[in-house]
């Protein structure tokens, strides 16, 4: 059987390899890592017959180019970026034949940050505890992409639908940030919230996967000193000593001392992936309820979404 490979010719930024992470590793301080906007993952398999577990190459700002060793189907989702096959243009957000020794490349990204590269049959690189996923704080699996590197590619699953297009979310223009207060909201002082509410932050230059750092006001504090080490989740946005919030992404660390004012929406992540440096940020305080119904809500639109895509391969809707 003829090898299934890539060959990265230009690994660009930062591009990794990611699928939806390792989850149920926080005892032994493993973060869950896995692709930043899961959205963009789960499409970008989807569009090449893959399951949504298969692993994605996750890119930064820039892009990548690989050599296809073999005949392989790709898509491109995420942040939208010129995509061509040997110089050649490309579609984005629908499935791509790349023909054996053919470079696909992935141009810079004309709004947001990253997008998401799938390959039919999914990257193959080693499982550590599960997954597949870069996790650039504990260094588990697959390092950064590196010029000249050969990734294996599994056998393709089965035969994708034929699809046009796909509809997918823009990167935002503004962050909008449904937040549950605490559980630490108590060490801030009684305006706090209301300063998160008000707006004035935008996204930093000093944000990664581990977390988005914002820029703005900082928030004022009930209490002196720091909290002994304690659990962080997904979405934690803690405050350090410098008073401007930070949203905790997939790579977060798995315990920390800095107060939480609040938990992000987990519908916020995948937005927050995409939101580019100076991108407003506005904080939001709702109740469990409201985060529950929010999150519905965007659970609904990705399902009509999905809907829309599967409908467009069916050639019984044409």
């Amino acid at each position: 059987m003829t090898a299934r490979y890539l060959e990265v010719v230009r690994a660009g930024a930062l591009t990794t390899v990611q699928d939806l992470g390792r989850s149920g590793h926080a005892h032994l301080g493993v973060a869950r890592a896995g692709a930043l906007d899961e959205p963009a993952h789960r499409l970008a398999n989807r569009l090449v017959g893959n399951p949504e577990h298969a692993a994605t190459l996750e890119t930064t700002v820039n892009g990548c180019a690989v050599r296809a060793g073999c005949p392989l189907l790709a898509a491109v989702t995420g942040a939208p970026c010129p995509v061509r096959v040997d110089g050649r243009p490309a579609a984005w957000g629908a499935p791509v034949y790349v023909p054996s020794g053919a470079v696909l490349e992935l141009g810079r990204v004309t709004a947001g940050l990253r997008a998401y590269l799938a390959l039919a049959g999914g990257v193959r690189s080693t499982p550590v505890l599960g997954s597949r996923s870069t996790d650039l704080l504990s260094g588990l699996g697959p390092g950064p992409l590196r010029d000249g590197e050969r990734l294996p590619v599994g056998e393709p699953y089965g035969t994708p639908a034929a699809v046009d297009g796909a509809p997918c979310p823009g990167p935002p223009t503004e962050l909008v940030v449904p937040l549950i207060p605490g559980p630490r909201a108590d060490w801030f002082a009684p305006n706090a919230l209301r300063i998160l509410a008000a707006g004035g932050y935008t996204v930093s230059p000093a944000s990664n996967r581990i977390g988005l750092r914002t820029e703005g006001p900082a928030l004022p504090r009930a209490r002196d000193g720091e909290l002994p080490s304690e659990g962080m989740v997904l979405g934690a946005v803690q405050v350090p000593p410098d008073g401007r919030p930070v949203i905790f992404l997939a790579d977060h660390p798995t315990t920390g001392g800095y107060p939480v004012i609040g938990v992000a929406s987990q519908d916020s992540l995948a937005p927050a992936a995409q939101a580019a440096p100076g991108t407003p940020v506005r904080f939001v305080p709702v109740s469990r309820s409201g985060a529950r119904a929010a999150t519905a809500a965007t659970a609904a639109t990705a399902a009509r979404c999905a809907a829309s895509s599967s409908a467009a391969g069916d050639p019984a809707a044409r």
